[in-house]
């Protein structure tokens, strides 16, 4: 079980928002005792850098998604969702293939006073954002298909893990994001948001 802090969570860079996350000094492996293959890692109880970074830009920039449909594509906690909710989104979908992460986003959303709808594979949306999904190259792979086939305007936030195809985006901007420290290596990571290309958003475009 993932050990939660009893008052609320307020999450870096985003005092409008709070969050059901782990307690400090929790791991990832520590909320499930230990790895094991048929159970996903609770990637949803983390504020992961690079949807904080998007969500903080989404929140300052609430012309990229106000009175638009939104697709918050790998959801997690909502994190991302929410903040496009907040932003004036017309409709936010949480979409994640883990069950617990799309209730754990539809309460964190219940908590910051928004309604996230949920789906575990992409619905039509006229943005798809996406928040800390280029972790490896085979999920970094099936995201960016997701994103080029989608026919909609595709924000991402990556904290330079290594498998984002930067020559197919356009930085918006950059924030220095505090992280736990017994997650990632340091205490801050330069995060970047950047928006698919409009020539690299087409399903045929090369790799």
């Amino acid at each position: 079980m993932t050990t939660f802090a009893e008052d609320t969570l307020r999450v870096p860079l985003l005092p409008e928002l709070d969050l059901e996350l782990a307690d400090e000094g929790v791991r990832l492996f520590d909320a499930t005792g230990g790895y094991r293959s048929d159970r996903p890692p609770p990637f949803w109880s983390f504020a992961w850098p690079g949807g904080v970074a998007l969500a903080r830009h989404l929140l300052d920039h609430p012309g990229l998604v106000a009175g638009r449909t939104v697709v918050d594509l790998g959801a997690g906690s909502g994190l991302v969702g929410i903040a496009a909710a907040r932003a004036g989104a017309r409709r936010v979908t949480a979409v994640d293939t883990d069950p617990a992460a799309l209730a754990a986003a539809v309460r964190n959303a219940a908590r910051n006073g928004v309604t996230l709808a949920t789906a575990a594979e992409p619905v039509p949306a006229e943005v798809i954002v996406a928040g800390d999904v280029f972790y490896s190259e085979p999920v970094g792979r099936a995201v960016l298909k997701v994103l080029r086939g989608a026919g909609a305007e595709a924000i991402v936030g990556d904290p330079g893990r290594g498998f984002l195809p930067e020559r197919l985006f356009e930085e918006l901007g950059s924030y220095d994001v505090p992280v736990r420290a017994e997650l990632e290596d340091g205490d801050v990571m330069r995060t970047r948001v950047w928006r698919l290309a409009p020539t690299s958003g087409a399903a045929s475009a090369a790799p």
